[in-house]
This record gives C-alpha cells, structure tokens and sequence, in this order.
C-alpha cells in the first residue's frame, strides 16, 4: 500500500476583498509535499492574491489555510520562517552586485560571513551567474536577474516554495533555465506552488493544477486529467504560413464544426476522436492549397481546457479590471 505524502498546504474556504471587487471567493487547495502544484489562470483571476494569504503576507477575510502544518493566521511567524516567496518583480538590490545581493541576505538569515559567502559562490555557480557574479545587478539581463532572484529565495533552502509567474517577460532560453531550477529543487524535496498564466508551463512542471477564475477555482486534477475533462481528442495542425491560417481556420470549422487558434501564430487546432475525419479535414486543407508542416491527432491542450472552461483563453483579461488593479496593489 501506497503511503501518501503529508499535505504541504490544505487551505479551506479563502475569501479576500478589496473595497467591492471580490479578488479572490471561496479558493480550496490541497498541495502534496514534495510535488510542484500549478495555480493556472489570467491577469486578475486572484493567484497573487491566493498566494500573499498562504504566505501570510495578507490576512484572509475568510476561510483558513495551514501551510507545512502551521496555521497562516495563529501561528503566521513560523510559516514565514519555513517558506519563501519569489514574486513577478525582483526582490534584489539592483545597486549591488549579484555575489554582494546573496551574501547581504545569508548574513540576513543568520549564516556567519564565511558560510554566506560559500553558499553566495554555490548558488551562483548553480544557476550559471559566476562570470556575473561582480557585476552590478542593474547591468544584468531579465533572465539573469530572475535566477538570481530564485537563487536569494533559496539561500536557506526552503521547505516550501511560492513561485508567482517566474517566467514572466523571460525569452524562450532563460525560461527554460528557470524550469530546469524548479525542477531540480523538487528533486532535493522542495515542495513548489507555482502561479502562472502560460499554460505550456504548468503541462511542462506541475504535478497538478487548479485553474482559478474569477477568484474561484473551477477545476483541479493533473495535467492529463483536466485534458480528458474537455473529452474528445483534438487535432493539431501547424502551417508552413501563417497567414493561410485564417483559410485553415474556416476549412476546419466546415469539416468539424470548431477551431481554435492556438498561441503559435502557426497553430490551429480542432476537437476531433475520429482518426479517419482527422485524415479527411488534413487532406482538404492540402486540396485546398494550404501548406501543412505538421499535424497531430490527441489530447487537448491545456489551453483548450481552459478556453473550454471558461470560455476563453488564459492569455485574455477578465472583464473586472479592477481585479488587476487590485492585485498589483496587494503586490
């Protein structure tokens, strides 16, 4: 028999507002120890929000939450003590050095100058800032200044770790680098809550996912359970143009019934169970001129989960601006 991890975080209930706006209404999270747990949504859906209560930064107007078994309300010191918390903008000293950020912060923790200084050296050979390590962070690239941001939440490494949109703003390379860092603190037992709006991120990291909206979240379970709650499969086509897609778009809308444009401007994609109308609908799109550089017949995106749960993409706003607004303050 299989024993089960302790819960890391088993919140019940939370309710935050600001002024009128509801930010976030009723969210219930239960997140595994050793597990990296996605808390997908959009700008304003209550994430950063949800996450500032957990890490007792904001105090719930209601419901409760224990966080590594210690009550974020009673006993708020004690969960500060075991977590870390790196948000949307950098947390470090852009006046200082990177080697100089990290040992300020471990003479901040309690460590004696020589072991700050050691630990300073591991980190920044770890995640690869060693040839930037003298150089005043203000000089360093977005990417750079975001692993240095991880690398000071982890000084003293944390039992529990909140990650609020990591990848933001990052190109393709860095934020890779930064998945390859989460995954590797997993892998020494961190336990990771990991808020973001790009779906690829929680298929590529999370263990499981609850997609919030709205302040509430609508759905919870893995990555290939949320796919199989859209329930049919989905064909997947990338163009060789993509200014043809418009014209694939209305092709594949005809043969079966909707599409949806995917984030890569050369992606469009289709619900379809059927590999025999999947053959069809390509072999149409190709009499009828389009250039076809690939196309795949499966699950659903996560992306596809999301607009099929609340009738749109994560990369779309709500329509309460105010959330935005809200959360940026609480921030």
């Amino acid at each position: 028999m299989t024993t089960q991890p302790p819960l890391a975080i088993e919140a019940t209930g939370l309710v935050k507002s600001f002024g009128e706006t509801r930010a976030v209404d009723g969210v219930d999270l239960a997140v595994r120890s050793g597990t990296v747990y996605g808390v997908l949504g959009p700008n304003g859906a209550g994430k950063t929000t949800t996450i500032r209560m957990l890490a007792t930064l904001l105090r719930p107007d209601e419901g409760s939450a224990r966080v590594l078994g210690h009550d974020i309300v009673r006993d708020a010191e004690t969960v500060r003590e075991l977590v870390s918390l790196t948000g949307q903008l950098a947390s470090v000293d852009e006046d200082l050095s990177g080697h100089e950020n990290l040992v300020l912060l471990g003479l901040l923790l309690g460590l004696r100058r020589a072991a700050a200084k050691t630990r300073a050296g591991e980190l920044l050979a770890a995640f690869g800032l060693s040839e930037a390590a003298g150089k005043l962070v203000k000089h360093y690239s977005g990417g750079m200044r975001r692993r240095l941001d991880i690398a000071a939440s982890i000084v003293v490494t944390p039992q529990l770790m909140f990650l609020d949109e990591p990848t933001t703003g990052l190109d393709p390379r860095s934020r890779n680098q930064v998945w390859d860092i989460i995954r590797t603190l997993v892998a020494e037992g961190t336990t990771i809550l990991l808020c973001t709006q790009y779906l690829d991120e929680a298929d590529q990291l999370a263990d499981r996912i609850a997609v919030i909206d709205r302040g509430t979240v609508i759905a919870e379970g893995t990555p290939a359970q949320l796919k199989a709650s859209v329930g049919s499969g989905a064909l997947h086509v990338r163009l060789l143009d993509p200014e043809q897609r418009p014209a694939a778009a209305q092709l594949l809308e005809r043969d079966l019934g909707s599409v949806h444009l995917e984030p890569d401007p050369a992606g469009v994609s289709a619900p379809c169970s059927d590999a025999d109308r999947a053959a069809e609908a390509v072999a149409e799109l190709s009499r009828a001129g389009v250039r076809i550089g690939g196309f795949s017949l499966g699950q659903p995106s996560l992306d596809e989960v999301f607009l099929a749960l609340t009738g749109r993409t994560a990369e779309e706003q709500t329509e309460d601006p105010a959330g935005d607004l809200h959360e940026e303050q609480a921030a």
